[in-house]
Parts: C-alpha cells; structure tokens; sequence
C-alpha cells in the first residue's frame, strides 16, 4: 500500500497495462485460430516484441536525460554491445548446424579462415554467461566512461559529443573483420534460444512476454528511483549542479551512478532485441539510432516516466507504417516531428497533457479562492441579525 502511494496510480496503470498486454498478446497469437477476430498473426509477435525493447531502451535513456541532464547521444552503443552479447550465445548454440558444419568456430570464422575460438568468445557457450555479460560490458564501459567524464565536470554539448564519438568509435570498431564479431555482417542465422527454436511461434511470444517482463520491471525501477530521495538528488543536480556541490554532494557520483544504471537496462534491452529480429550488426551502434531514440523520449516527454514509453511506441509503429508506404521520406518525417516537438510540443505528450491539467486545476483554485474571498466579504458587509 505504501509503495502504491509512493509510485503513483498513473505508474501502477502503465505496469498493469504491460503485464496484461505480456499475457493477453501470446494468448491471443497461441490459442485463438487465425480465422478469430482477435488472434495476433506470427509476424506481429515479434515486430511488437521489438517496440517494446525500443520502450525500454527509451525509458533507460530518460533515465539520466529526463532526470539528471544528461544528453547521451550514445545510448545506442550500449544497446548494441548487450545485443552482441546475446547474438555470441546464439551463435554459440549453431554448433554443427552451420553452413560449414564446424561444432566449435561460427559460419563467419570458418569463411574467415579462423583456426580456433577467440578467447573473449569463452563462456558464452552458456546462458548464464551471456546473462551476465549483457548487463556487465554495458555496465562498465559507462562506469569507466562516465568515471572519467563526470570527474573532468565534462556537461551540456560536450558531453553529448563525446558521447556521440564513442558510439562512433565502436561503430567503426565493430565493422572490422579482425574484430572477432561478423565484421559488417554482423551475427545472424541463429537457431535455438535455451534449447526452443528460434523461429518457433511458442518462442517468439515467450520472447514478448519476457520483454513485456523487463519493461515492466525497468518502469518499476525507474519510478521507484526517482521519487526515493536520490531522485530527488537526480533532480537537483539536473536542475542545479553548482548549488548541490556547494551544499556538499558529488554530483559526478550521482551522475555516474545514473548513467551505469542506464547503459545496464539498455543492454538488457538489445539482448532481448536481437533474438526477436533475428540479427545484429554494427549498424546498430550508428549515431542515427542514438539520436532517434532521443526523439522518442522527447515526443512522449521526458523526465515523465511513461511518456518515453509512449513516445517509443508512437514513432516506431509511425516508423513501421511510413517506411512501408513512403521510405524514402522516413527521415524527413522524422526529423520534422523533432522539430515540431521542440517548437510546439516541448514537454512532449505526455508533459504537455500534465501541464494543462495543472493549468486547469491552479486556475480553479484560484476561482475557488476568489469565491471564497467574495463570500467572506459579503458576510461582513451584511451580517446575520
């Protein structure tokens, strides 16, 4: 009951809604015939798995944008790098079954002419392994990233760029054949996940649900931390660095710890994305995908906790519907919306909707207010005989 309170009706709402949707979308795909109304065809399982991946890893950016400051235009590296950490265990699980039939070395390595495993690749034979993995490579590069940016007092579009350049840097990075990672092809072909076919329709709604689960439990996590007493701590240093130094906190502390956190949920979201899809590649540290995501965050609205979440969902199945009817004006479109937004719309949605109704509701107390003052003075004007 406490903790109800403490979250806020609106937060308990949007978690009871992903949970539903976790339940009811794998039922209605699984047990209800293609001729029902209601049955979800295979295809859209998946597709809709990966919104909300997308919603995840928007919430983990609005995380440090909405409520600290921080402008990364690098979250889409840490989502990547917890992609690739799934897509080795995947390729790991091929084995034998591979076009070249090598038990030990993935399709890429042999055509590469690779001689045996690369010692990074060790371990991820295992689930658990790449369990670990995804949450802990995203985890410590923004622990040393951010170590060394927060303690130089490296802010505002510096930071921003820097952040741009490292998802930059691994781009390139990745791309490279010698890398050990698929070169520019990336990691694909993948067959089983936890010994359940891949392309299996039971798999692929035990994959939504599992994705319907972390968003569920990111959303959790990050409303319970910004209303705790460290968010209110995120804010102040959000909206006055300087003055919570002075008063004797870190800042770089509360930012690193911020941003760690971030990068930990991101991962965990690219790892969920890729067996949905299918494939990862180094496309997916491309500083186009850090910035959109950016825009979803700020179409819903951020530093509002749901609004990412929504703003996700929108402009991926705006992005779905736009690049099948028009593609080669996706961009302009979305570019547009940004600007849009950040003319008319700068809350986003969901900060819009907030701010009129507290319009709405300031204006009638004061009417409230007024009437009351009236009244008063009416009854001191002509007193009751």
């Amino acid at each position: 009951m406490i903790l109800a309170r403490f979250l806020g009706p609106r937060v308990w709402i949007l978690i009871a809604a992903i949970l539903a949707a976790a339940i009811l979308v794998p039922m209605a795909n699984l047990w209800l015939p293609a001729s029902h109304p209601l049955h979800v065809p295979s295809y859209i399982v998946p597709l809709w798995g990966k919104y909300v991946c997308y919603a995840l890893l928007a919430l983990a950016l609005d995380l440090v944008w909405g409520y600290v400051g921080i402008l990364s235009l690098g979250h889409g590296a840490f989502f990547a790098l917890g992609g690739y950490a799934m897509g080795m265990y995947l390729m790991r699980q091929i084995g034998a079954r591979g076009v070249y039939g090598n038990p030990d070395l993935p399709d890429f390595m042999v055509f590469l002419n690779w001689k045996e495993l690369p010692w990074y690749w060790y371990g991820f034979g295992e689930f658990w392994f790449a369990a670990l993995m995804v949450m802990l490579v995203p985890g410590l590069l923004a622990f040393v990233f951010g170590f060394f940016a927060f303690r130089s007092r490296v802010t505002g579009v510096y930071l921003s760029i820097i952040t741009q350049a490292m998802t930059y840097a691994l781009l390139l990075a990745f791309f490279r054949n010698d890398m050990g990672f698929g070169g520019n092809n990336g990691l694909t072909d993948f067959k089983d996940i936890l010994g359940f076919s891949i392309q299996a329709d039971a798999t692929r709604a035990g994959l939504f649900a599992a994705s319907c689960i972390a968003l569920a439990i990111g959303v959790l996590l990050v409303g319970w931390l910004t209303r705790s007493k460290f968010g209110k701590l995120m804010i102040a240093v959000r909206d006055a660095e300087s003055r919570t130094r002075f008063i004797g906190w870190r800042p770089e502390y509360v930012k690193l710890f911020a941003f760690t956190v971030s990068a930990v949920m991101a991962g965990i979201a690219g790892a969920l994305y890729v067996p949905q899809v299918g494939i990862i590649n180094p496309g997916e540290f491309s500083p186009v995908n850090s910035i959109e995501i950016v825009v979803w965050a700020a179409v819903g609205g951020r530093g509002t906790l749901i609004g990412p979440v929504i703003g996700a969902l929108i402009v991926n199945y705006g992005k779905t519907v736009f690049t099948a009817l028009a593609p080669e004006f996706w961009l302009f479109i979305l570019g547009s919306l940004f600007v849009f937004v950040t003319l008319v719309l700068p809350r986003g949605i969901v900060g819009t909707i907030d701010h009129g109704w507290d319009t709405l509701r300031q204006r009638r107390r004061a009417r409230d207010a007024e009437k009351g003052e009236a009244d008063d003075a009416a009854a001191v004007a002509n007193p009751a005989e």
